[in-house]
Order: C-alpha cells, then sequence, then structure tokens
C-alpha cells in the first residue's frame, strides 16, 4: 500500500503481545510486543506478520491478545469565537 493511501482509510495504532513457546525450551513462555498501524477488525498488517512468524521463526505461538486506539485521522483547527484576557 501507497504511503498516501494510508490517511484514506481508518488505520488504527494496534498493539498486540504475542505470547509465544521459547524454542529450546517448549515449556517455557515468553511475550513478544508488536505495534503497527492495522484495520479494525480484520487485522490483514498483524495476520500478516503471524503468517510470516509461522513461517519463519521457530518459537510456536501460544496466544495473540490485541488492542487497537481510535481511527487515525487529520488532526482538525478551529479558530476561536473571541479572545479575552484578564489581567
Amino acid at each position: 500500500m501507497l504511503s498516501i493511501e494510508r490517511p484514506l482509510l481508518p488505520y488504527q495504532l494496534t498493539t498486540a503481545e504475542i505470547t509465544y513457546h521459547l524454542p529450546d525450551y517448549p515449556e517455557l513462555l515468553q511475550n513478544y510486543i508488536w505495534q503497527d498501524f492495522d484495520l479494525a477488525p480484520d487485522f490483514p498488517v498483524l495476520r500478516r506478520f503471524l503468517k510470516f512468524w509461522q513461517k519463519n521463526l521457530d518459537g510456536r505461538v501460544h496466544s495473540v491478545s490485541v488492542a487497537a486506539s481510535a481511527p487515525v485521522r487529520p488532526s482538525s483547527f478551529q479558530f476561536t469565537r473571541s479572545l479575552q484576557t484578564l489581567h
């Protein structure tokens, strides 16, 4: 996706806590925090990352917890109707 297209879609800052089994000690779990802009509720960027994880990394994923913020949108600016000064 082009960076110019990103503001046109309702992207959200998404944080995922990925709990996985250590490759050398599978009985032990470790957490990995992943963060990127993604589209809720399908989270295609996170899903792509998890597919990459399963294909290329040794640690088997145990669980994934996801949190997302409000959609990213252009900042707004409004002029004030009056100005008051206090001494």
